[in-house]
């Protein structure tokens, strides 16, 4: 276990270290001058003040030296400032996004796998009933629709209101603007402005789970193990709590621990949709105005969320599952 574990860390040290030479050169080449980006639209857009605000962000030093300084920086949680922020500290910009994301697709992921694997264990358990048959199409169904399209149908039947269904829920927003709402009333206000966005992600992200608990099930119903517990007299419902489901859950930790990983990443389309101002949203306007400093700080929060979650993963895989510590 012990070599196991240092070579999954070391792995992700190396993919970090991957993950930050990709982050300094891809904002390098994308097209546009970081520098005449911030001045653009303003009087003191001259050859003189773009050399000093070039000065001023580093751009003017040799590539290894401002590889260097990156690295620093990034270690720190220093990424400059915003450049459409009012100048605010790019940490500070994405610290004031991530809760809403958090609390929206955190929540959402949770709800769904928590769904998903209950009626993906039930839907293999009795394969073929009316159960798995309308479990299995409405999670293909639900699975196969683009999130921001579903969102938009969700956004025009419970927020615009048509035909039978009533104008509910608000159209967007994480709170009502300028209410100053406190205590209760302001949680009951953010739960209002999230049920929408919630319910899309959760319907969204069902199917993944169901499907992977239902043919995982499936694969360790007909183990030989299965059957010799059937045949020592061993109770159905025996079988698969003790038997069936503890080894069917086991794909299933990967799956949940990256998607716990990807929260930091946000949902994009379904904020952008639902105007929710998480960390996806935030990434979003960052590319749309070349805000290079807080597009290159999400990045790299995203990828260091992934890597966390895909390191707990691969511990946790290895420690409920021996045979893959002994396959290394």
């Amino acid at each position: 276990m012990r070599g196991y574990l240092i070579g999954k860390i070391a792995q992700a040290f190396l993919t970090l270290l991957f993950v930050l030479v990709f982050n300094f050169f891809l904002f390098r080449v994308m097209p546009g001058d970081p520098a005449a980006i911030l001045l653009r639209g303003t009087a003191a857009f001259n050859p003189e003040t773009l050399e000093t605000v070039r000065e001023d962000l580093g751009l003017d030093q040799p590539l290894p030296q401002q590889f260097v300084t990156f690295l620093g920086d990034a270690l720190t949680f220093n990424f400059g400032a915003s450049f459409f922020q009012s100048g605010q500290p790019v940490s500070d910009v994405i610290a004031s996004t991530v809760w809403p994301t958090i609390l929206l697709v955190g929540s959402a992921t949770l709800a769904s796998a928590a769904i998903g694997l209950l009626i993906g264990i039930y839907g293999g358990w009795k394969r073929g009933s009316k159960f798995d048959v309308g479990s299995l199409s409405f999670t293909l169904f639900v699975y196969a629709m683009p999130e921001f399209w579903f969102g938009i149908l969700v956004l025009m039947a419970f927020s615009a209101g048509v035909g039978p269904f009533p104008a509910i829920f608000p159209t967007g927003g994480y709170e009502t603007a300028a209410s100053d709402l406190t205590g209760l009333n302001h949680v009951v206000d953010v739960l209002n402005h999230m049920v929408l966005p919630w319910a899309t992600l959760t319907l969204a992200y069902l199917g993944e789970y169901y499907l992977v608990m239902r043919s995982s099930l499936l694969d360790v119903l007909g183990e030989e193990y299965i059957t010799l517990a059937r045949a020592k007299g061993v109770r159905e419902k025996f079988v698969l709590r003790r038997h069936a489901v503890r080894n069917a859950l086991l794909p299933t930790v990967t799956l949940i621990a990256l998607s716990f990983g990807f929260i930091l990443g946000g949902a994009i389309t379904v904020e952008l949709v639902f105007s929710y101002p998480g960390v996806g949203k935030l990434a979003f306007d960052a590319i749309d105005k070349h805000d290079f400093p807080v597009l290159q700080g999400a990045f790299l929060v995203f990828s260091v969320g992934v890597l966390i979650a895909n390191l707990i993963a691969d511990l946790l895989y290895g420690y409920l599952d021996p045979r893959v510590r002994a396959s290394r």
